[in-house]
């Protein structure tokens, strides 16, 4: 993997700029292990504040905790990106990637996804027996169930992808209180029910993309009406999430439901909106805004 930079151009696609580092962050997807890193911090912080452990007091058990998970989720992005290599070379929004372009051959991906994996998972057992359970969990769910087994043969594959996505506040709450609550429960169901709406908005964005590479992405299955309203039942069941979590705070509880509140707006109003993609993106970057918003806030608030 040289450290030079280098323009690449595949299947007549826009030249690009890349490097070592771009082609190593694309592999292990960093923004992707960044979100998960949020609300695992977020998991881990609740249990130390509900468990009345002192943060500074209990910096090995964070360190382990958020090395252990970046690890699992860059290796388990790394293994799909390998596995994904045929159809991300006709998608134009992936066939950037050092596995599509030989960047990185696929001898080292392997490596480095397996070996991140291992060594995340053991560090994951380092705090607690449940967490390293967890993480495992994480990992062969986004893997096998999604990667190899849903995502091109099931319409469902994205609710089976969901389920590795919405660990990471599980296995912060673990590698500190291995009893598992319902305050980690109910973060575990809020990136669950989450995630949905958030890639169904991605799927409408690359319907084309998606369709082209016969990956059954529901949009593409059933069409953007169906999907929209897939979307706002997702989002419709988020809206008694934050009256589980009323120990953070009535202010939590506010906010979180004043977010509810305006996704639900935002999706009725798809059903009005004459331009579906424009309609897509709102949803997509109101899904960011609202789950980094929404862990960042209950951080925060617990100071005080």
């Amino acid at each position: 993997m040289s450290d030079s930079r280098v323009t690449i151009n595949v299947n007549g696609a826009e030249a690009v700029e890349t490097s070592a580092v771009k082609d190593f962050f694309a592999l292990i997807k960093m923004g992707i292990v960044n979100s998960n890193l949020i609300t695992a911090f977020t998991g881990m912080w609740l249990a130390l504040e509900f468990n009345h452990q002192h943060f500074l007091q209990s910096l090995d058990t964070i360190f382990l905790t958020l090395i252990g998970t970046a690890l699992i989720v860059a290796g388990s992005c790394s293994l799909n990106n390998y596995y994904d290599r045929d159809i991300d070379q006709i998608m134009k929004s992936k066939n950037f990637r050092p596995t599509v372009t030989g960047r990185i051959s696929g001898a080292k991906v392997l490596t480095i996804g397996i070996s991140f994996v291992v060594i995340g998972t053991v560090l994951l057992f380092m705090t607690s027996v449940t967490a390293g359970i967890i993480g495992a969990f994480g990992v062969f769910s986004y893997v096998v169930l999604y990667t190899m087994w849903t995502k091109r043969n099931y319409v469902s594959n994205t609710v089976v992808g969901s389920f590795a996505g919405a660990v990471p506040p599980l296995i912060g709450w673990a590698a500190v209180d291995p009893n598992l609550g319902i305050i980690p429960w109910m973060l575990f169901l809020l990136m669950f029910i989450w995630q949905p709406p958030h890639f169904y908005a991605i799927a409408m964005k690359k319907c084309e993309e998606y369709r082209e590479a016969n990956i059954p992405m529901l949009p593409v299955i059933r069409g953007f009406q169906v999907t929209k309203w897939h979307m706002l039942i997702w989002v419709i069941c988020l809206l008694p999430i934050p009256f589980f979590l009323k120990a953070i705070g009535i202010p939590f509880v506010m906010l979180a439901t004043i977010f509810n509140i305006g996704w639900l707006v935002l999706s009725i109003a798809g059903f009005k909106m004459k331009d579906d993609l424009k309609w897509a993106k709102y949803m997509f970057i109101y899904s960011l805004n609202y789950l980094t918003i929404l862990f960042v806030a209950m951080v925060i608030l617990t100071l005080f």
